[in-house]
């Protein structure tokens, strides 16, 4: 009896554990300086389809900013509460990548072609924006 009852909490530890390593949840966004917390973005999934939408910005300044730069339509809308991360799928190749999808930029408007990859066991997310052979890295934290 002992012995099921560890062997079942090892089996839900375990399913905690790999629940950790995908994207869906709350992030914190980082700057590319590595040390600025800009945002709060939660991930949710959709059918197998993932979007990530703006909670909260950090910077008091910028709490009724709109995406004036915007050319989709996101343009002249409200930053917060913005989804800035659109079709994201895991990718068939590597299970621990969502890939295929988009992200916007709300600071300058440009939308980047996307890659997320939990790192870390879950804890954090290298998030890349791309065009072309040029990218930009960000590594965000995980708050729930």
């Amino acid at each position: 009896m002992r012995a099921a009852i560890v062997a079942g909490a090892l089996a839900l530890a375990g399913l905690s554990a790999a629940a950790q390593n995908t994207p869906v949840g709350l992030w914190k966004t980082i700057d590319d300086d590595g040390k600025t917390e800009k945002s709060l973005v939660r991930i949710s999934d959709a059918g197998g389809v993932l979007s990530g939408k703006i909670e909260k910005i950090f910077d008091p300044t910028k709490q009724d900013s709109k995406c004036d730069k915007c050319t989709d339509d996101r343009k002249d809308q409200p930053v917060l509460g913005m989804v800035i991360l659109r079709n994201l799928k895991q990718d068939a190749d590597d299970k621990e990548v969502w890939s295929g999808g988009e992200v916007l930029d709300p600071n300058n408007g440009k939308v980047y072609k996307t890659r997320l990859k939990p790192i870390e066991g879950g804890k954090q997310l290298q998030m890349r924006g791309y065009i072309g052979p040029f990218y930009r890295t960000q590594v965000w934290q995980r708050v729930e």
